[in-house]
Order: structure tokens, then C-alpha cells, then sequence
């Protein structure tokens, strides 16, 4: 009896299914998009993959981005693509560029610019605006192929601002004004949004200094979003929580949320200096919601939140200085000539940041504990950090960053941690180990020229695999099928028949993660950051191969995903 061919089989690897199961040899057929077989595949593939000595897994699925932009201006979610990622969630901490009208448009790009570190010259040339209501907005993207899959939430300050206006930027809401965003959030998740997103971060601000619109909402506000989630009887609410408060309060908020939505809460899990007692107590909750089946989970990234600081990036310890803004302008070359004048050098490391947005001159201030990145990245060198150098040579620590920052010409990175690494990769130990604590945070498609966290999948596989127990199936169901089932993508992230075919197929051996480049590439010729691994042997989406060697195929099987996706049956 003949077996009708694969669309393509991936042969002898060692599976790591997503389940958290051992890993097993096996080949993985596919055909229509789908694994239709594991184990032993008679038959052949009209392509086939050798994996022999390589492992199999799931494509990678990272639930918090803001490719909501990038996504309309070109057709590759990198560099979340080059990192094994197969699904993105967009349209997080309550910004984004939709539900907006006409004569909105500027201020959801101020916005976005001052949230998420995009220039609004990109976004100026590079977003269409081909929509006005969120609906319209997924219509527009059910129209725009990528390398991988994308999912849209619902963002609250652009919501905000389409209800109310101007008034949104200054004034609670009214009754109506709540019952008109109680609406139009049924609407946007019957459409297929994924849930809706909102932030209560004080950082997020417009470049101006302007708090983002959702971030002083009364809870009337919020339950009235929750409550349209329960109109519509699906969803998830998103949340980036106060940092200056208590975890106590938030999490009794998050609890009153959940009650008024009839759904899960996600909310952004991460350490902050003003109140470093939160994080255990956010910890602790985790523990207890997962004890008692509370749908409330945790997103965090796995190696210290930090921030990338560089002549040719966003920030630097320098960058806000009266007599750096005279030379800001010149290209990078003359800018590195002009810094090496002592004079300027005396007058700079003398200087103290001015800017209006508060967030930004704290950001300028962190002039300490810098760790030059070199090639490959070692996010654990916490041995070269510029406090140590300053020390040994006997100098101030900001001659140390101001020559770090000259080297290779100018190109140097320079990352700050949050937090020493050591205490931040102890602190979390435990959360690999609760179900509903979720890694995530790779912000990929913001912060062009001051984070690059979307290649976390690297990072995990490279430098915390096998560290403090952690396991190779563990690991890899951590960032398959546990992200997936927090936004209800229960379709994919495991190795088995009837589940979409969203693969990777990895050479552990040879796995390098390189250090963070910058290239001019944007809409406008904006700036943005990028970072290579190579170990990829092929990345595969709905069965079609879109990465090979870490290069990509040119191949565009990607979509919107419209609403959670039931398991197979």
C-alpha cells in the first residue's frame, strides 16, 4: 500500500515535543500545514530535513511585542523570526495603532514613540493608517504575509483616545465614555483580537513627559474594559502594573478584574529598584493563584531586564548632556572624533542629562555597573562591569563608560542590567517551576535602538539551559506550549498529530549567540537593533521552511490569527 507523500519530514531527530516530556528519537511528517505523523515516517517528504544529532521542537511562541507597526511596513517580524519564534503577540502595554481616527494619527505616533522607543519620522512613513476601527485595522493586517504568525490585542490608550479625544489625555472617564469602551471592546475581540492591553507604568509617557493616556484610569475604567470581555466571552486582559505602588494593591485589583471579566489576566512581571519588596510578593501570588486555579499569570523575561546604551543607539550615559546635543547631529565618525577632545571629554563626564520627560533623564543617569558586550554575548559577564574597571584603574566609573562607549570606533554596547545578574537569575529560579509564571518580554518590533530582548529563545538555549536545573524539556515547553495555552493558541507549541507545523530544528552544539548590531533599515532610514545566532538549521511554519542556516527562505506562510485556536481534536 503506498503512502501518500509528506509536504516534508524532518528525519532522525531527537524530538522535544513542548510537553515537557523526554526527548525522543523520531522522525515528524507533515502535510497541509500540519503534523500528520510522529515516530517512525514510511513514505517520503517533497522536501525532507535531516536532523540526525539535532533536536526538534516546536516553533518558539513569545507573547509580548509590539510588532503592531512593523508589521505593516514590511513582511519579517525580525528579529523575533531569527530567533526560532514562530508566533508574536502584539498590541501590548495598552498601545498600538488602532482603534484611531484621521486627525489622531500623530498622537498615537507621539505615543508610540515615547512608550516604545520607535522615531515617529518611521512611523510617519512607514504605518498606512489604511483603517480606522480596530476591526478595520485586522482586516487591513489579514492582508499583510510575514515570515511567521502574528495575534493583535486591543490597546487601551488608543482606545482611550478614539472614545474620548482629547479629553482623554487630561480627564477621567465619563459613564458613557466607559460604556462606549465596554463596547468597543466586545466588537474588537468578536473581530479576533486576542484581548485587550492596558499599562499603569508610570515610565510609559509620551517624549514630552505626558503620562500615556491609559495610565491614570480610574478601576471604573479598567472594569469597564474587563466587562466587554465578558460581552464578548473571550480574551485575555493584559496588564503592565503600577511600579511605585504595592504588589498587594495591584494584585487585589488584578483579582477584581478577573471577577468583572470572567477571564485570564497576564500582567508584566518585572523588578524595579523603587520597590524591590514587590517582586517576591508578586512571586508568592503566582504560587497561590496556581494552588487555587486562579487564571492570573506572570510575564517575565529569563536574564536581567537591562537596556542597551551606545554612541549610535537611543541612550547613553552622555546623551542628554548640554554639550552632547551640540554634536547629537553628526554622523557617527565625526561624533566619535568630536568626543575624543579632552576638553569635550572634561566637559561632558562634568555634565549632568536635561530633558522634560523625567523617564528619559533617569534612563541618562544610570551611570553604573555597565556591561561591554563583545562578540559572542555573555549576558553573565557580570566580571567586566564598568564599576570593577573603575575600581581596578582607580578612576571615576563615567571615564570608564565615556571610553567604553569610543571603542570600535563608536560601535560599542554598553548593557545595564536592573539588577546584578547573579541576585536577578536567583530571584528567577522558582518561576520555571510555576505554571502560570509565562517567559516573555522580548518587546520585539520597540525600543529599535535600546532593547534587543526578543532573542531571549538564543539567550535560554545558549547560556540558561542546564543552569540551576533547568532541562532541556522543561525549557523548551516554557517557550512552546506554555505561552501558547496563556492566550489560548492551543493549535500549536506541541510535536503531535493534528497540531499546526510550527518547527525548529536546532543544532545545540553549535548554538552562538552574537552580540547586538545595529543596520539602517527602517522606513525613513531609521536605526535599529539586531542579533544573530546561528544553530538554527530551519525554521519551519505551517510546514513551510522560512529560515535555513539562520538565513531566511524568502518563503511568507505567516497570518494574522484571529482569536484563540482550539487543540486538535
Amino acid at each position: 500500500m503506498s503512502v501518500e507523500p509528506y509536504d516534508l519530514v524532518i528525519r532522525g531527530g531527537r524530538v522535544v515535543d513542548g510537553t515537557g516530556a523526554a526527548p525522543y528519537l523520531a522522525d515528524v511528517g507533515v502535510r497541509d500545514g500540519r503534523i500528520v505523523a510522529v515516530g517512525r515516517v514510511d513514505g517520503t517528504g517533497f522536501r525532507e530535513i535531516d536532523a540526525t544529532g539535532k533536536i526538534v521542537t516546536p516553533g518558539f511562541v513569545d507573547v509580548h511585542t509590539h510588532y503592531d507597526g512593523q508589521i505593516t511596513w514590511e513582511n519579517r517580524l525580525a528579529p523575533s523570526s531569527g530567533h526560532g519564534v514562530t508566533t508574536v503577540v502584539m498590541g501590548n502595554c495598552g498601545v498600538g495603532f488602532a482603534p484611531v481616527r484621521p486627525g489622531d494619527h500623530e498622537l498615537v505616533i507621539k505615543l508610540m514613540e515615547g512608550v516604545e522607543d520607535i522615531p515617529d519620522v518611521v512611523m510617519a512613513q512607514g504605518v498606512p493608517f489604511n483603517w480606522e476601527s480596530f476591526p478595520d485595522y485586522l482586516d487591513a493586517l489579514d492582508q499583510r504575509p510575514s515570515d511567521i504568525d502574528f495575534c493583535a490585542q486591543l490597546p487601551h490608550s488608543p482606545l482611550r483616545v478614539f472614545v474620548m479625544g482629547e479629553r482623554a489625555l487630561s480627564e477621567h472617564a465619563t459613564a458613557a465614555d466607559r460604556a462606549e469602551m465596554r463596547r468597543l471592546t466586545a466588537e474588537a475581540i468578536d473581530a479576533g483580537a486576542f484581548g485587550v492591553s492596558s499599562s499603569r507604568n508610570l515610565f510609559h509617557r509620551f517624549r514630552s513627559g505626558t503620562l500615556a493616556p491609559s495610565v491614570n484610569s480610574a478601576e471604573e475604567e479598567l472594569l469597564a474594559l474587563a466587562a466587554g470581555l465578558r460581552d464578548a466571552g473571550a480574551g485575555v486582559f493584559q496588564c503592565n502594573p503600577v511600579i511605585d505602588g504595592e504588589a498587594r494593591d495591584e494584585l487585589a485589583l488584578f483579582e477584581r478584574i478577573i471577577e468583572a471579566s470572567g477571564r485570564p489576566l497576564n500582567f508584566s512581571l518585572t523588578w524595579y529598584p523603587v520597590r524591590p519588596q514587590n517582586w517576591p510578593e508578586y512571586v508568592d501570588a503566582l504560587k497561590d493563584y496556581a494552588k487555587r486555579g486562579v487564571d492570573i499569570r506572570g510575564q517575565f523575561i529569563p536574564r536581567p531586564a537591562g537596556l542597551l546604551f551606545g554612541l549610535d543607539l537611543s541612550f547613553h550615559t552622555f546623551s542628554l548632556n548640554p554639550s552632547y546635543r551640540a554634536i547629537e547631529h553628526l554622523p557617527l565618525a565625526e561624533k566619535v572624533a568630536a568626543m575624543r577632545d579632552p576638553e569635550l571629554r572634561a566637559r561632558l563626564i562634568a555634565e549632568e542629562p536635561e530633558d522634560p520627560n523625567p523617564g528619559f533623564v533617569a534612563i541618562a543617569k544610570l551611570a553604573n555597573n555597565f556591561v561591554p558586550l563583545h562578540d559572542p554575548v555573555d549576558y553573565h559577564a557580570a566580571g567586566e562591569m564598568t564599576a570593577i574597571t573603575a575600581e581596578r584603574l582607580g578612576i571615576a566609573e563615567r571615564e570608564v563608560i565615556y571610553d567604553e562607549l569610543l571603542k570600535d570606533d563608536g560601535r560599542a554596547i554598553l548593557w545595564w542590567p536592573a539588577i546584578m545578574i547573579a541576585d536577578y537569575l536567583e530571584m528567577t529560579v522558582p518561576l520555571f517551576d510555576i505554571d502560570n509564571a509565562v517567559i516573555a518580554l522580548g518587546d520585539g518590533g520597540a525600543h529599535y535602538a535600546l532593547l534587543c530582548d526578543a532573542s531571549y529563545p538564543s539567550y535560554m538555549l545558549t547560556q540558561r539551559l542546564g543552569r540551576d536545573g533547568l532541562d532541556l524539556p522543561a525549557l523548551i515547553r516554557q517557550m512552546t506550549s506554555a505561552p501558547a495555552a496563556s492566550l489560548g493558541l492551543d493549535d500549536r507549541g506541541i510535536i503531535a498529530p493534528g497540531y499546526k507545523a510550527d518547527l525548529n530544528v536546532i543544532d545545540l552544539d553549535a548554538m552562538v549567540l552574537s552580540r547586538p548590531t545595529t543596520k539602517t533599515d527602517l522606513p525613513a532610514g531609521g536605526k535599529r537593533l539586531t542579533q544573530r545566532a546561528t544553530g538554527y538549521v530551519a525554521t519551519v511554519v505551517s510546514g513551510i521552511v522560512t529560515y535555513q542556516h539562520g538565513e531566511p527562505t524568502g518563503a511568507l506562510p505567516g497570518r494574522l490569527v484571529r482569536g484563540a485556536q482550539p487543540a486538535p481534536a
